[in-house]
């Protein structure tokens, strides 16, 4: 059974890209567009409610920390649910839950129930981050896993700057409401496309279900397998081993600083524009501007994965990210504005690209890679439920430069942390 198990895994490992993969690809790719989507319309609709006076902006902070605490919570079960009772499990009601209370939020009558509308929303959404990336991660084989797993975060991260683009027409003509009407029925069209999705055959020769393993198996090495890859392992490729709480601190402090870094900048844009001025129209015209540095960003990471190794080009983003945020809290023209937040955007999504949807997968076994991965983004959520409030204190209280200096304090943090404990995972066999 041993043997035969360790045979399933090394085909695992170079199997070439069949229609399975791409059917899990784009499946997985499409689950976290609609929580990248999610995410950053939430920073629109808030300036919006603000803008009409439906919420202060201590209640906007409140309506966003809701969406982060919801996201904290699904990342930890669906973390648990994945490593226990299988991937698909995790994978299965997550959308529907979502669907659900965003299409309840639609018609919420004011903004304390719609805040509680959105933590059970993205309680459903937060398996997302974690299930998405995790899978394509296991599905793919070593040769190509940076590629695949920056693929989907290009897929991913492409939702942003779509949705904010579609808000920009949408809020002013059928106000923010329409927004969470697109997104619920998005939800709950995937939600059935996703039904019979498979499970991850790593999760079942961990179990010792060889059998259904191999039967997925079977169908992931119809086009064959990559040679050099296989040659690799029987010349004694190492594979990614870190004890699990060595990997867990490694993972949270890397995970939370890509998301608060991210997250604070993104989310509050169409927010701070308005303080400077900028209508709401313009001012969500202007994020979708910005967030085309997504894609791009993503593109870059992936590409670059595979080919200089994941440390480094984690330590440039880091840094890069800390020069640019200061330097954004210098720019007071709007072409300034425009391109320096479009460069950060990109630096940010190159963060994203290999540290949530790659290196932190990396570094867990099989056997508790969903609650390693579900614990690190958890975290990362639980201190976003904090930063509204504190973002919302500096905007009112103090001069919004302060968040951009926090941003790159974050930044350079991280960077040390990865250079003095993080080790490279590119091209080795996960376990």
């Amino acid at each position: 059974m041993a043997a035969n198990s360790l045979g399933l895994e090394s085909q695992l490992n170079a199997a070439r890209e069949t229609p399975l993969f791409y059917k899990v690809f784009l499946l997985a790719g499409a689950g976290i567009m609609l929580d990248a989507a999610d995410v950053y319309i939430a920073s629109a609709i808030n300036g919006a409610m603000v803008a009409s006076g439906f919420a202060s902006i201590q209640a906007g902070s409140l309506f966003l920390s809701s969406g982060f605490l919801g996201l904290f919570l699904g990342s930890l079960l669906a973390g648990y649910i994945g490593d226990f009772y299988g991937r698909k499990k995790a994978y299965q009601y997550n959308l529907l839950l979502f669907g659900a209370f965003t299409l309840l939020s639609a018609i919420a009558p004011n903004i304390l129930i719609l805040t509680i509308f959105r933590l059970f929303a993205a309680t459903g959404l937060g398996a997302e981050i974690v299930t998405s990336y995790a899978i394509v991660n296991e599905f793919a084989p070593i040769k190509r896993r940076g590629h695949w797993s920056g693929m989907t975060a290009i897929v991913a991260n492409s939702g942003a700057p779509l949705t904010l683009l579609i808000a920009t027409f949408m809020i002013p003509k059928f106000g923010w409401r329409s927004m969470f009407l697109l997104l619920g029925a998005l939800a709950i069209l995937l939600w059935f496309a996703r039904r019979h999705f498979p499970e991850s055959p790593r999760w079942l020769l961990a179990k010792g279900r060889t059998e259904e393993a191999n039967t997925i198996i079977k169908q992931l090495t119809s086009r064959g397998l990559y040679e050099e890859t296989r040659s690799q392992e029987q010349s004694g490729q190492p594979t990614s081993h870190l004890s699990f709480g060595k990997g867990l601190f490694i993972a949270i402090i890397a995970v939370s600083a890509t998301l608060l870094c991210q997250y604070t900048f993104t989310s509050w844009v169409p927010t701070l524009l308005l303080k400077r001025g900028i209508n709401i129209v313009s001012s969500i015209g202007f994020s979708a501007i910005m967030m085309l540095g997504a894609p791009i960003g993503s593109a870059i990471g992936a590409f670059l994965a595979d080919r200089t190794g994941r440390k480094k080009v984690i330590l440039f983003g880091f840094l890069a990210v800390a020069i640019l945020g200061v330097a954004y809290a210098y720019e007071t023209t709007t072409i300034g504005i425009l391109i320096n937040g479009f460069l950060l955007t990109v630096t940010l999504y190159i963060l994203v690209a290999t540290v949530v949807s790659i290196y932190t997968n990396e570094l867990f076994e099989t056997s508790h890679r969903f609650r390693g991965a579900g614990i690190a983004n958890g975290i990362s959520k639980l201190l976003n439920v904090l930063m509204p409030t504190v973002v919302a204190f500096i905007i009112t209280a103090a001069s919004p430069s302060f968040l951009y200096y926090g941003i790159a304090a974050i930044a350079i943090i991280a960077a040390i942390v990865i250079q003095v404990w993080g080790p490279e995972t590119d091209q080795k066999a996960i376990k």
